[in-house]
């Protein structure tokens, strides 16, 4: 699938803030055949007095920019075109639950795709008991990993409440768990918890995803949303998988990704520190334009 990305993010503040210096990661990864992107350009506004555009330790595509004066707003605005295919070849065969652990141990690799950084707790993942005996609950000896990972996902979708009131950027996993509510972050993040519990390599993914209007009713601009699946480390031969456990599926040509991280405090969309006294309001429109057909 060909796409065309449009991102808007917006803040307005209640007083001028004077200086600010931020981190943006909203532009998609070039990911050899299975997703290439290209003509992508990132705007702001007022112009920083400093910009810098560089990749992070895993790859990403990162936008650092400060402003040394004051200023009551900040937009940012992200085009581009991008090319979104399933792999060529078939996936590999996945290691068996049982036998992951002994394969990680012999794994010496410390570059980002290494499946060792994505094992312990992170920021935002913590290591939980009950979200291990929920994935433990939802596994049977004979599975391998892959089918592990469909079935702790699937699992969460059946359990898990899709509720945009329930939480905030900030909620815990643990409490979103507890409650059995939340948005996709929480789904990632609860996922990422239950697959580390159980010894499975994990990861957070952000991302854009294509949505479809209701039947009979037209698109609507700026619909389409910024979204958040998972990774999880198949064994050497299959590598990682993405699932989407928000929507119960595998990711697809409708998840276009954005950046890999432990968890959202590596790949948020936005976030830096600046002085100000006062709130602030924001606003964000997302549209996914298939270019095919």
């Amino acid at each position: 699938m060909k796409y065309r990305i449009r991102l808007h993010l917006g803040y307005d503040y209640a007083t001028p803030a004077g200086g600010g210096r931020h981190v943006v990661c909203v532009v998609p990864l070039d990911l050899g055949p299975t997703q290439s992107c290209t003509q992508s350009d990132l705007t702001i506004t007022p112009p920083p007095h400093e910009r810098l555009d560089r990749q992070d330790f895993f790859g990403n595509r990162l936008t650092e920019f400060a402003f040394r004066g004051s200023h009551a707003r900040i937009a940012l605005t992200m085009t581009t075109r991008v090319d979104r295919n399933l792999p060529l070849a078939a996936p590999g065969a996945s290691t068996a639950l049982a036998d992951l652990g002994a394969e990680l141990a012999q794994c010496r690799d410390l570059g980002p795709r290494s499946p060792l950084h994505f094992v312990q707790a992170s920021v935002r993942v913590p290591r939980d008991a009950a979200m291990t005996a929920f994935a433990r609950a939802h596994l049977r000896p004979d599975m391998d990993v892959a089918q592990a990972v469909v079935a702790i996902g699937r699992a969460l979708h059946r359990h898990m409440r899709f509720d945009a009131t329930a939480t905030t950027v900030d909620t815990p996993a643990t409490e979103a768990f507890s409650n059995r509510r939340g948005v996709c972050q929480d789904f990632s993040h609860i996922m990422i918890a239950c697959l580390r519990g159980i010894g499975v390599p994990a990861g957070y993914v952000s991302g854009y995803l294509r949505t479809l209007p209701p039947p009979g009713r037209p698109r609507l601009e700026g619909a389409d949303a910024m979204h958040a699946w998972v990774r999880a480390w198949c064994g050497a031969q299959r590598g990682w998988a993405e699932f989407d456990p928000t929507n119960a599926i595998p990711a697809g040509t409708d998840h276009i990704t954005v950046a890999h991280g432990r968890d959202y405090s590596d790949v948020a969309p936005i976030k830096g520190s600046l002085r100000i006294s006062g709130g602030q309001t924001g606003s964000q429109a997302v549209d996914v334009i298939p270019l095919d057909g």
